[in-house]
């Protein structure tokens, strides 16, 4: 009888291990499955999340600079080797990291091609004018350095430089190699024919 009540055991243990081991398989097959087709994180969140450090700054004029990744204005060190006196934020939910050290306007752009780039712009403009004005710095960051802050420098160039699309999109990417506005941001900039704006040229 013990023989017997001790392979029983024995069989109801093994049957149990069987069925966890089926159970965590399906488990895992079924994760496996919901990961294979995440939702882009672009798609949550209005930008391309950027994970790797950059303190990588282009120099596009005296006054004009484009960092390569919020990380740029984040370092007070690269601000401060750059003689930076104002920061351009057109990053979306990124913090201002000095605020009572810089002058600072943010202006939260979505990376979206259907995002509307030139209701922006004005407000872009006459803030990087006025860092001229004040025979300042600018510095022009968003999250990645890659499509919002280059579209803005590129406008900017356009309506108060006076330069064409191409000559614009040219100085940018020497500055920023990495400089690639999104389709949407490309196609409204080489379409950009509003009058010049205030405080051009001198």
């Amino acid at each position: 009888m013990y023989f017997l009540l001790s392979v029983s055991l024995i069989f109801i243990v093994e049957m149990f291990n069987v069925g966890a081991y089926f159970s965590t398989s399906y488990i895992d097959k079924n994760a496996l499955i919901l990961e294979a087709d995440p939702v882009p994180p672009e798609k949550m969140l209005g930008y391309v999340p950027d994970t790797s450090w950059d303190l990588q700054v282009g120099f596009v004029t005296p006054y004009l600079l484009l960092a390569g990744s919020q990380d740029a204005a984040h370092d007070f060190g690269t601000l401060r080797k750059h003689k930076v006196s104002h920061i351009l934020n057109v990053a979306f939910g990124v913090e201002n990291a000095f605020p009572d050290l810089f002058i600072y306007r943010t202006v939260s752009i979505l990376d979206h091609p259907d995002a509307d780039l030139l209701q922006y712009m004005r407000d872009c403009c006459d803030f990087i004018q006025q860092a001229r004005r004040e025979k300042g710095v600018v510095l022009v960051h968003c999250n990645a350095g890659v499509s919002r802050a280059p579209a803005v420098v590129i406008g900017y160039l356009m309506s108060c430089d006076g330069q064409s699309f191409e000559d614009a999109f040219s100085l940018v990417k020497s500055a920023r190699p990495a400089s690639s506005p999104n389709p949407g941001f490309l196609e409204q900039l080489r379409n950009y024919k509003l009058p010049t704006m205030n405080g051009s040229k001198d």
